[in-house]
């Protein structure tokens, strides 16, 4: 039966992360590691993360912004070497749960038809990244505070999801190479390598025949909920 759960959660994972363009990993390691282990899942995830990230920026590159994302992607890359630092000095159950308390509060902020004012300020996507940056290098959580970035910025959802991708990009090609050079890819990894590629390409197709039918004020719902249920994983984990 382990297989067969295991090609579901690479479904879901793929599906939820086509739809709303986030929360692949979200759903992957909430099931994964007490399927086959944290150290097959966390290398596995990262390959097939990466190569949905790249599926979907070509489907959604005419709609990526450069313009719109570099300072995000540069700020993080800045703050990785930080957060490695904030991870010796910092509790991690107290950042997290700071982390998921904020997530939650603007989550349902923005569901109760409020809308933080848009601003074009220099320093918000510095910002942005650089705390991705740095919840990337010491917990392994880079998305959040560029999320909450994109959900200010009005973008629609086609943009939103390109933007995004470009952002991970940069993020899982970093984890894949540490991986790699970790010695991380062995035969645990690759025995469920024949799951992961059906499962991908399934949830990639279905995602994109539900994406076209969802209206831009029910993704953004979507978004919030999803945000409410990564600041409770947050909280509980």
């Amino acid at each position: 039966m382990t297989p067969l759960f295991v090609f579901i959660v690479i479904f879901m994972s793929t599906f939820v992360q086509s739809v709303s363009g986030f929360g692949l990993a979200l759903v992957s390691m909430a099931f994964l590691p007490a399927l086959i282990g944290i150290h097959a899942a966390a290398p596995l995830v990262a390959l097939y993360a990466i190569l949905i990230e790249v599926v979907l920026l070509i489907r959604f590159h005419q709609e990526l912004s450069l313009r719109e994302i570099w300072k995000v992607v540069v700020a993080s890359i800045i703050g990785v070497p930080f957060g490695v630092i904030l991870l010796r000095y910092v509790s991690e159950r107290i950042a997290l749960s700071v982390l998921g308390i904020l997530l939650i509060a603007y989550a349902v902020y923005a569901l109760m038809g409020k809308r933080l004012p848009k601003s074009d300020h220099f320093a918000l996507p510095w910002l942005a990244g650089f705390l991705g940056g740095l919840l990337g290098g010491a917990y392994n959580t880079s998305g959040p505070p560029v999320i909450l970035y994109a959900d200010t910025q009005d973008w629609s959802p086609e943009r939103f999801k390109s933007n995004l991708q470009g952002y991970f990009i940069v993020n899982s090609t970093q984890v894949v190479i540490g991986h790699y050079f970790a010695g991380n890819y062995g035969q645990d990894v690759l025995t469920w390598l024949p799951y992961t590629i059906p499962a991908v390409i399934l949830g990639l197709l279905i995602g994109a025949l539900l994406d076209k039918h969802i209206p831009p004020l029910v993704f953004r719902k979507i978004v919030l909920v999803m945000l409410i249920v990564m600041g409770l994983v947050n909280l509980i984990t």
